[in-house]
């Protein structure tokens, strides 16, 4: 039995949820998501407690027991609370500045990166002196935080030898030691 799938997902206040065959709704205060489910039974408890059935014990049915439990309660998180991650430019001179929903960066190329984000997503630049710049990225979606997140990093991930590039708040990078004389 899936640990993750069986387990109830408590509905924090503020929160609707609304199934309607195989779609599931959450609405919050941040915002409103939807999630198609298929194969999975969710029902809502009088307890205010969601509960995911599988039908089978297929391998399948395993996989999609615990995938759409974690989906929905993530869904339920982000619409109360909200996701955020926060990305650090490690480098000399490198620089992150937004206007609206443009981030500029300059990451050490001929050229400045200049990035439309989605308007779900709010942005922010963050430069202290004498400290990295940092980047935060919060939206009520897990998956598009973590997305635009991923696009960022993918300019300049952080390379092995000094550490530079572009890397999350947090992140261990695995370093090497240069050549020997």
């Amino acid at each position: 039995m899936s640990r993750i799938g069986k387990s109830p997902i408590a509905i924090p206040e503020g929160v609707t949820v609304e199934i309607n065959n195989d779609l599931v709704t959450v609405k919050g205060k941040l915002g409103e998501l939807s999630q198609k489910i298929d194969e999975i039974a969710v029902k809502i408890d009088d307890s205010n407690t969601i509960v995911l059935e599988r039908p089978s014990e297929i391998k399948d049915h395993k996989a999609k027991h615990g995938l759409y439990r974690a989906l929905i309660s993530n869904m339920i998180e982000g619409v109360s609370k909200g996701w955020t991650k926060e990305l650090e430019l490690v480098g000399v001179g490198y620089r992150a500045s937004n206007q609206g929903q443009k981030l500029d960066l300059a990451l050490g190329f001929s050229h400045n990166i200049v990035l439309d984000i989605a308007p779900e997503v709010k942005v922010e630049a963050i430069s202290e002196k004498g400290k990295n710049p940092i980047i935060k990225l919060s939206s009520f979606d897990k998956q598009l935080v973590g997305q635009v997140a991923a696009k960022i990093r993918s300019f300049r991930k952080p390379e092995p030898y000094k550490g530079k590039g572009v890397k999350f708040v947090g992140e261990e990078i695995r370093r090497k030691a240069g050549k020997t004389a």
